[in-house]
């Protein structure tokens, strides 16, 4: 069933007449210059001066050249040069460029600065300069000149990629990834650069038709392939010269030339169509500007699964405002502990912070995070995922972002299994088909063949809590988990979270603004106000008798059991009055 969400995405341009012909041209001339000999049975440096200057005829289906030479063989034979130059071309600029573009973008601002900087030295070459020095060193060699030719275009791709890999490095599916312990150069390489595939081709065509261009013009200069060898710039500069006596010969080679040039575009405008309609703009990068030296509170021994103490974050920036203000959390096994508060209270920052995933531009300035007896402020990431995925995960407000939309559901859930060693990899399928049916998914091989676009928006979190459920964890942070959801979607989800921690013993911090989904869920409620813990006790007595002026002004402004059109209070208002 698809989701109403996924039905208001933008349609995706359908191909066209004109992509249809661009397609087709491209696979007659890539199977005609490869497969020459099947289609002439001329030799393309054959001359035959008594058979010279002739129009198209049955014996040469595109005429003649002032040598007599086939021309039809010659455009065959000399299209394999043009298409393996300008393909070798873009394969060298690709490859150079998307693959550091792809680590500029995920690594910190030092190396991206440093990487950015080289770029920057390339793309200051003369371009003409540097290629004429290439072929006149390597004998007028056109592989060599178009092998520069790509290392020079390789910061269009590098610029390309890195800014994918920048806005990509900020979904939520990334975080998930994070969440699930797999380590970077794997979210890179599997989450990452699959989602800049689209752009990448969108410039991969540009530049074929550009260096295709660049190497005719370089042969019909006479700077590349020696003659007699056919190439399609040699083409059209013998043309030019025999243009007086014999016009038609410009026909076929101008025509060829422009004709792949084009359809290259033409595939390019299309895949731009479907990027346009399916894009999303990530997260915008700020750099950390200041580090300060991190202060971990000293804090003694407890039996719980979490235990947060004097938790500080703050702004990046030399002055930057305080985030938390010295938060303390404890969570029991088994307990199901609701962050409370409105948008902007900290309730994310804090359970982010306790994942390590906090965003760029702010920094733990201090406190302490034991999960299980460990401490987990000052570890790096590759230590912190040898317990997320296993003993730690997290679910999000938004299953639709937080799955990889290029990979299946099985996928997804076997990476996390098979990255952990959870199980052996023979039992990896039997074990996602039995999370999935866990999480009460009725078809769970349907489900498990399916990308994210294929499900609704309950089915989405119920995948997203399997693939949590994957390492067996101790303590499960969910953020705003039913959010997203329509009411009967979300009292399942809610029904199901009990469910889990009740029958296997997981402990579970729940951020929430939504005091239903307290009262429906938690044991124990901890309220935050600008950052600042204001009121914690269990979740009855906080309904009963609130201790605190904020607590009570959420709980007045809680819209259920009023009665309809009656307006509600504003939180200042309530907080005035008391």
């Amino acid at each position: 069933m698809a989701s109403s969400s996924a039905s208001r995405r933008p349609r995706l341009p359908r191909p066209t007449f004109g992509l249809t012909l661009a397609v087709l041209w491209l696979v007659v001339i890539v199977v005609g210059c490869f497969g020459a000999p099947l289609f002439t049975g001329y030799d393309p440096v054959q001359q035959d001066l008594s058979s010279a200057m002739q129009l198209p005829s049955l014996v040469h289906p595109l005429g003649t050249d002032a040598l007599g030479r086939d021309v039809l063989s010659r455009l065959l034979y000399g299209g394999r040069v043009s298409l393996l130059s300008a393909a070798e071309a873009v394969l060298v600029a690709a490859v150079i460029g998307v693959s550091l573009g792809l680590i500029a973008g995920y690594s910190s601002r030092a190396v991206d600065t440093v990487i950015s900087r080289v770029f920057d030295v390339v793309q200051s070459v003369p371009v003409i300069v540097l290629l004429l020095a290439i072929l006149a060193m390597t004998g007028r060699n056109i592989y060599s000149a178009m092998a520069v030719f790509g290392l020079i275009t390789s910061p269009v791709f590098y610029r390309l990629s890195r800014d994918a890999a920048r806005s990509a490095s900020a979904e939520a599916y990334v975080d998930a990834a994070r969440v699930s312990g797999l380590p970077e150069h794997r979210i890179l390489l599997r989450h990452v650069a699959p989602n800049i595939v689209t752009p990448v081709l969108v410039q991969a065509s540009v530049i074929l038709g550009i260096a295709m261009l660049t190497e005719s013009g370089l042969n019909f200069l006479g700077l590349g392939t020696p003659p007699p060898a056919p190439s399609w710039g040699g083409l059209v500069s013998d043309a030019s010269a025999a243009i007086n006596r014999q016009p038609w010969l410009m026909v076929p080679s101008g025509l060829v030339i422009v004709f792949t040039v084009l359809s290259f575009a033409v595939i390019g405008d299309h895949l731009r169509s479907r990027l346009r309609g399916a894009q999303v703009s990530g997260a915008p990068w700020r750099p950390t500007l200041r580090k300060r030296p991190l202060r971990i509170t000293e804090s003694g021994e407890t039996d719980g699964v979490l235990d947060v103490r004097d938790l500080t974050v703050r702004v990046a920036t030399d002055g930057g405002a305080t985030i938390l203000h010295g938060v303390d959390l404890s969570v029991r096994a088994g307990e199901r502990v609701a962050l409370v508060g409105e948008s902007g209270s900290g309730k994310t920052m804090t359970a982010m912070a306790i994942l390590g995933l906090i965003p760029r531009g702010v920094e733990v300035d201090g406190g302490s995070i034991r999960f299980e007896g460990q401490q987990l402020l000052g570890r790096t990431d590759a230590q912190l995922n040898r317990i997320r995925g296993t003993r730690l995960a997290y679910i999000g407000q938004e299953p639709m972002v937080a799955l990889d939309p290029v990979r299946t559901v099985y996928s997804q859930i076997s990476e996390v299994l098979e990255t952990h060693r959870i199980v052996p990899r023979p039992q990896v399928r039997a074990r996602v088909l039995e999370l999935l049916t866990k999480v009460n998914l009725r078809d769970a091989a349907g489900v498990a063949a399916s990308y994210p676009h294929q499900l609704s928006g309950g089915m989405a979190q119920r995948v997203c809590i399997a693939m949590a459920l994957a390492g067996e964890p101790t303590l499960l942070i969910a953020d705003e988990p039913t959010t997203a959801l329509d009411v009967t979607v979300q009292a399942e989800i809610l029904l199901l979270l009990r469910s889990l921690t009740e029958s296997t013993g997981m402990a579970l911090v729940l951020v929430t603004h939504d005091f239903g989904v307290v009262a429906d869920i938690a044991d124990r409620a901890v309220v935050m106000r600008n950052g600042s813990v204001v009121e914690e006790a269990p979740v009855e007595e906080l309904f009963a008798s609130p201790v605190h002026p904020y607590t009570r002004a959420l709980l007045a402004a809680n819209p259920y059991g009023r009665a309809p059109l009656t307006p509600l209070p504003t939180l200042n208002a309530l907080m005035e009055s008391r």
